[in-house]
């Protein structure tokens, strides 16, 4: 996987992520249909994961692709898959005790992280007209989801922000293995998920059968569809922007999921949440458009 640079890949990293942010987005519509038929966001994770490392030694064996990973990246990779596999178990099981809407409301404070701790964690300066986009994302967020706060359990609150916290880690983590060939990092990151899965079904004794998946099929389909596109394609273009700037890119994926909440389930939206689209829509318009004037200076100066 070539390294982060040049301004074709950087355009290419930010489609890819807002194709990954909209394929995620799926994912918790339907992992709610499927926890309200009995089917926890653990055992979605547990079969998902023995599904990709399916499909990914059938790739592998087919193109005939090395698994090697060299030792100074192994670190990376270990990091890169327990943070995947927190994220897919806190937030798919956090729906079970809060509102969607909370859930993501309190996930999506993950972009806002990776632009504060960007700085402290990589070369990259601090830079203050990110951050205010990445409020202005977050705030169009809410507005989007809309939540309600009353009478909230507190495990889905504490299971939604370890996702968070685990998602900005996640991302630097994609970053540090970012020459680490894609193949390779998608089979070693859910060899890592598969056991970290495990202990927690064993943990909370929710181990389920895959004649389970009768209880809702469409649902699960979408589930692990959505995650299986939305992750190659979320490695594919960590391998190619910073984690700042592909983090906003993110906060696309609850407004992919109201949109589809609202096609699918028939949910109404109301005008405080159309604003809210059109505010993120406009954040990632910004930021994009940040990153390029960032990258246009140089080249004219050395003209000059």
């Amino acid at each position: 996987m070539p390294p982060v640079s040049g301004e074709a890949a950087q355009r290419r990293g930010m489609l890819l992520a807002l194709a990954s942010a909209c394929a995620f987005g799926t994912n918790i519509v339907s992992a709610q249909i499927a926890g309200q038929a009995g089917l926890s966001g653990p055992v979605l994770v547990f079969y998902r994961v023995l599904i990709m490392l399916a499909l990914i030694g059938l790739a592998a064996a087919a193109l005939r692709a090395s698994l090697a990973v060299s030792r100074a990246e192994r670190p990376a990779v270990l990091v890169f898959g327990v943070a995947t596999a927190l994220v897919g178990v806190a937030y798919l099981s956090s729906v079970s005790f809060v509102p969607v809407s909370v859930a993501a409301v309190i996930f999506y404070t993950f972009p806002v992280v990776i632009v504060v701790a960007e700085p402290l964690l990589t070369p990259a300066p601090f830079r203050a007209d990110r951050l205010a986009v990445a409020v202005i994302a977050f705030l169009g967020i809410a507005l989007v989801v809309g939540p309600d706060w009353r009478g909230l359990d507190p495990r889905g609150l504490a299971l939604a922000a370890l996702a968070s916290v685990s998602a900005a880690v996640q991302f630097f983590a994609a970053a540090g293995c970012a020459r680490v060939a894609t193949v390779s990092k998608l089979f070693w990151s859910h060899v890592v998920i598969l056991p970290v899965t495990v202990a927690i079904l064993l943990l909370v004794g929710g181990f389920l059968p895959v004649t389970a998946f009768a209880l809702a099929p469409i649902a699960v389909a979408v589930t692990f569809g959505g995650y299986l596109i939305g992750f190659v394609l979320q490695i594919l273009a960590l391998a190619r922007v910073a984690p700042g700037p592909a983090g906003l890119a993110f906060c696309a994926e609850p407004v992919c999921a109201v949109l589809i909440a609202a096609v699918v389930l028939g949910e109404r939206l109301g005008p405080l949440q159309y604003a809210g689209c059109a505010l993120v829509v406009a954040a990632l318009v910004v930021n994009v458009t940040l990153e390029h004037i960032r990258r246009t200076p140089a080249p004219t100066r050395r003209r000059a």
